[in-house]
């Protein structure tokens, strides 16, 4: 979300003759860039939650946080989707709890995979890369270039900018990101702005409703920056340049001159939001931990992405969806289930079955079978109703046809996934499961007089 604030400013007339003073205030990890010529560009913006070096606890208190260092994981991720002709642009949002499969690191939360690949040398780099790989994998997406920008930078851009107005349907006030406003219309300073899209305790739908805050500013903060008030003011414009230069962090193939050229007539009207499909948001037990994830709606990620960005180039071609893609789910009363421990802890086959007939499901003889690392749901050809019915109950398994089963099959890994009723609420929050979007009207332009919860 930060980073998109950043390329509306970068994209302003300003930077066309200031560039080379712009520019030498970015910083750069290494090469990671995909080719973009002629082409559609995906870009990656994220926001994370370190601090800077120096930091003091006057400027953290700014923050709305503490000396406590921060962290490397995300806490905003979105994909800026610019088609070749500049003529509109869409921003994904990817949760950041969303359950995925993080190459070398097995199932985790997607903000996770920043800090996984610094790791063992790897650096920002290491990071960006996996981060990159990881959405890569699970959206069918190829992100041609990286943006990142921390807490301080977004506070310093929104500072720049100046304040904004924002319309709540409730009101709020919550300790945890130091929110608190009334209902109705109000006026944001650059430390509430950022309470503002970090805010996700008290919200009905938690990470999910977060990603709405985040929509929904940058839809204010466009009409703001894109109008005459700021473009053609001088003073106002090369401050928010200047914040902007020296709180980004790309790599080393952005070319703002050529994102500038194509996104020329982009309007707050043409600039529109998306969020990835997911089926809820269930409590699960990780190695005996109950951790609240995003079940991301895999099913349904081609079609998503095809109605929101199409398959130009700059994007991988979705595989045509499998009989699993397309089946729907059977009744659970109609599934016979059979588990099998392939994890190194005693009985977990037993709890599976268990918890798999509490739910309503026939169930087969629990047993035994060799160690997997990721908790897998099996099925043999003509049985992917019963396995997608399964699939609902077991957030984050691997599903896969095999002729190795004569019925569906819950194979328990190591990773300590177990059997739970779908949209299961936090034990933090009442987060309800929430609905994916429709295939034919996914993205949302918020409008200049439009209040959110």
């Amino acid at each position: 979300m930060l980073g998109l604030v950043v390329l509306l400013l970068a994209t302003g007339g300003y930077v066309w003759y200031s560039y080379q003073h712009f520019v030498s205030g970015i910083s750069h990890i290494g090469a990671i860039a995909q080719p973009t010529a002629g082409s559609d560009q995906n870009i990656l913006l994220v926001g994370d939650d370190h601090r800077p070096t120096g930091a003091t606890p006057q400027m953290l208190a700014q923050l709305g946080t503490t000396a406590d260092g921060g962290g490397l994981q995300t806490d905003t991720m979105m994909v800026l989707h610019i088609p070749a002709n500049g003529s509109k642009a869409t921003a994904i949002s990817f949760p950041r709890d969303s359950w995925v499969s993080i190459p070398g690191f097995g199932m985790n939360k997607l903000n996770a995979a920043f800090e996984f690949g610094t790791q063992n040398g790897g650096g920002d780099t290491g990071g960006a890369k996996l981060l990159m790989t990881t959405i890569q994998n699970m959206s069918g997406l190829t992100i041609n270039h990286f943006v990142r920008v921390s807490l301080l930078g977004f506070y310093n851009i929104a500072q720049a900018l100046g304040p904004i107005q924002v319309c709540l349907n409730h009101a709020v006030n919550d300790p945890y990101s130091t929110l608190n406003l009334p209902a109705g219309v109000s006026t944001l300073n650059a430390q509430q702005a950022l309470a503002f899209v970090r805010q996700r305790h008290g919200l009905p739908r938690g990470d999910l409703d977060r990603e709405v805050r985040q929509q929904y500013f940058l839809s204010v903060e466009a009409r703001k920056f894109l109008s005459a008030g700021t473009l053609l003011n001088p003073v106002a414009l090369q401050n928010a340049l200047a914040a902007v230069s020296s709180s980004m962090q790309t790599d080393p193939g952005f070319d703002f001159l050529s994102l500038a050229a194509q996104l020329h007539g982009l309007s707050a009207n043409n600039l529109t939001f998306a969020t990835i499909p997911v089926s809820g948001t269930p409590t699960i037990s990780v190695n005996g931990t109950p951790v609240s994830i995003v079940q991301v709606d895999t099913a349904a990620m081609p079609a998503f992405i095809a109605s929101v960005v199409g398959t130009p180039s700059g994007t991988s071609t979705p595989a045509a969806s499998s009989a699993y893609d397309k089946a729907a789910a059977a009744p659970v009363g109609s599934v016979r289930v059979t588990a099998m421990n392939g994890s190194n802890a005693n009985g977990l086959a037993g709890q599976a079955t268990a918890a798999l007939a509490a739910a309503g499901f026939q169930t087969g003889t629990p047993g035994t079978t060799s160690t997997h690392a990721k908790t897998t749901i099996e099925y043999p050809p003509g049985k992917e109703a019963g396995a997608k019915a399964l699939a609902a109950y077991v957030p984050g398994a691997v599903v896969t046809a095999s002729s190795n089963v004569s019925g569906v099959t819950l194979i328990l890994g190591t990773d300590g996934l177990q059997v739970t009723r779908p949209g299961a609420a936090s034990s933090s929050s009442a987060a309800a499961a929430a609905p994916a979007p429709t295939p034919t009207s996914p993205a949302t332009n918020f409008g200049a007089a439009t209040c959110i919860n």
